[in-house]
């Protein structure tokens, strides 16, 4: 009987597309032929083997997207209210998240046929606007003991859902050899296509994480138009905002956003805003 220092297993997660391509070349597909093509990749070397990340950064992505699918669902539920009240030409307007069940109410309060339809969307509302908050809460507990976290907001326009969802996603900041491979990472790098005479560079490829993307996009938006602390990261961006558009310029500063705060978690630093003007430049409309 071998023993167990006789028996040497490996195990490799490998690049999904890359193994899915590779498996496209043959003429069958059954679980048979998936599994010799998977033994010939490994045995050839020809894969790419992908990170798989701690057990505590996988839980604090789950929490992240049981948020944001509680958020998703309070958005589509409001919508359906605001369909029903617009068949009655009834408004609702732009109300808090916390005034909309009060406004909702009042328009109807004449339609008693158009309010036993809406009652129950607004209590559904009401039960996950609760369930939000302490979804949220949880977040925030979990920055607050978090130091990198703590770290990373230290930069403008960064919250603690962006802190949260990029230490989650990052997991390890020295898998990556350079930083700016964290842009082309999460998808925010612009996609190629080069043959011969044609070269088309097109949109982001969008072939990373979606969680953490969404929200560097949103706090670059937020350093952007929000903020109005000076730093050279916002000229930067203000500038490209000027002279390409608003829209390009929140991508091309969440994509040097990602950069800086893998620096600032490989290096141990706080956000560096530089010196320049004291006060802000104006903000640019898209």
């Amino acid at each position: 009987m071998e023993s167990l220092g006789q028996i040497l297993v490996e195990i490799n997660s490998i690049e999904t597309r890359q193994a899915n391509a590779a498996m496209k070349t043959m003429p069958n597909k059954t679980d048979r032929n998936d599994a010799r093509a998977l033994a010939q990749i490994m045995r050839t070397g020809w894969f790419r083997q992908v990170h798989v990340k701690s057990q505590q950064c996988r839980l604090w992505r789950s929490l992240l997207v049981a948020r944001r699918t509680v958020l998703n669902e309070m958005r589509s539920i409001e919508n359906v209210v605001r369909a029903m009240l617009r068949e009655a030409g009834l408004k609702v307007g732009t109300p808090s998240r916390a005034a909309f069940d009060k406004r909702v109410r009042e328009l109807c309060s004449d339609d008693t046929a158009l309010l036993a339809m809406v009652e129950p969307l607004l209590t559904v509302l009401s039960t996950m606007i609760q369930q939000l908050a302490r979804l949220t809460k949880q977040v925030l507990k979990i920055v607050r003991e978090e130091k990198i976290c703590r770290r990373l907001m230290s930069a403008p326009g960064v919250g603690p859902i962006t802190a949260l969802a990029f230490r989650a996603t990052i997991d390890r900041p020295d898998r990556f050899g350079h930083s700016r491979d964290v842009g082309a990472h999460l998808g925010l790098t612009p996609s190629r296509y080069q043959s011969g005479e044609t070269d088309i560079q097109g949109k982001i490829s969008r072939c990373g994480d979606e969680l953490a993307r969404t929200a560097l996009y949103e706090a670059a938006n937020a350093l952007l138009v929000r903020s109005q602390k000076w730093s050279s990261l916002r000229a930067w961006g203000m500038t490209i905002a000027k002279h390409r558009g608003m829209a390009r310029a929140r991508v091309a500063v969440a994509r040097k956003l990602a950069v800086v705060l893998h620096r600032m978690w490989s290096d141990g630093t706080d956000f560096r805003f530089g010196t320049g003007p004291t006060t802000a430049p104006a903000t640019v409309v898209a």
